[in-house]
């Protein structure tokens, strides 16, 4: 018993040391080989400024300023899923190893985008997108009440992170699809901008609904906004993220208010 006991712990103590290494490696590949020494001598945002011109479908420049926000996050949940009081905690355990596996998806697809080779870095985005979705099921996010410092330190850095690259995964599948000189079957490209902003939008809209997340929902309409902006001369696209970025405000404020009405009831009850 005592035996099975150590190896447990074991077990969550590697888990928290791989997932602080992780987090802070990942940082720390991205700085070098993105921003220090990019592979072939151009990081990704020059990468998408030359390359994909004609895609409508990327964020103004200023938008990617949310990896800061991001990794300000992730640093939070690095240090706080440390802490000795986290070893054991349940989310934590059955999350811990596909968040290992994001983040190294990550990375590789750093060196793919930046190698050129857009239809696999769309596989490795995938390799972000889908443990990251299982550790937000994992976290139970917007589904039970937990500790300020719970949904601060792990829930929302999480939310927004997986909300980026639920839309990144949108923006590259487009871009992979134009480096094979797909024709997107006649429909013009303002069109499948404008498209694949509603599938962000429905997304988001589902997710606030069912999980009352805000931090999903802002970052989404975050990236509207710059889509918007970056293509301010398209009305099609304007519009559409203009409606959409209103529709999830609209939505959002809607959500908080009513996730707030049976406290609200079982207070007044009490009363």
């Amino acid at each position: 018993m005592k035996l099975s006991t150590q190896q447990s712990f074991d077990r969550d103590r590697l888990r928290q040391i791989l997932t602080f290494a992780v987090i802070f490696g990942g940082i720390a590949f991205n700085t070098i080989f993105n921003n220090i020494f990019p592979l072939n001598g151009m990081p990704m945002g020059e990468v998408s400024n030359i390359l994909f011109t004609s895609v409508q479908i990327i964020p103004a420049d200023y938008a990617f300023a949310i990896w800061g926000v991001i990794y300000l996050g992730l640093i939070a949940f690095a240090i706080y899923q440390f802490q000795p009081s986290q070893r054991q905690n349940p989310s934590l355990q059955s999350s811990g190893y596909l968040f290992i596996l994001a983040s190294l998806s990550q990375c590789a697809w750093i060196y793919l985008f930046l190698a050129r080779l857009f239809p696999l870095s769309t596989i490795a985005m995938l390799g972000i997108l889908l443990p990251l979705i299982g550790v937000y099921q994992n976290l139970g996010i917007g589904q039970q009440q937990i500790s300020p410092s719970e949904r601060w330190f792990l829930q929302i850095p999480i939310s927004i992170y997986l909300s980026w690259i639920t839309v990144a995964t949108v923006v590259n599948i487009s871009l992979s699809l134009y480096s094979l000189n797909w024709d997107g079957w006649g429909i013009a490209p303002p069109a499948w901008a404008a498209l694949m902003m509603f599938v962000c939008s429905a997304i988001a809209i589902f997710v606030t609904s069912q999980r009352h997340d805000i931090a999903f929902s802002l970052v989404v309409i975050w990236a509207l906004i710059a889509i918007a902006i970056r293509q301010i001369d398209t009305p099609l696209i304007v519009v559409t993220g203009v409606t959409m970025a209103i529709a999830l405000i609209l939505i959002s404020a809607i959500s908080t208010f009513s996730s707030k009405l049976p406290l609200t009831k079982e207070i007044t009850k009490e009363i």
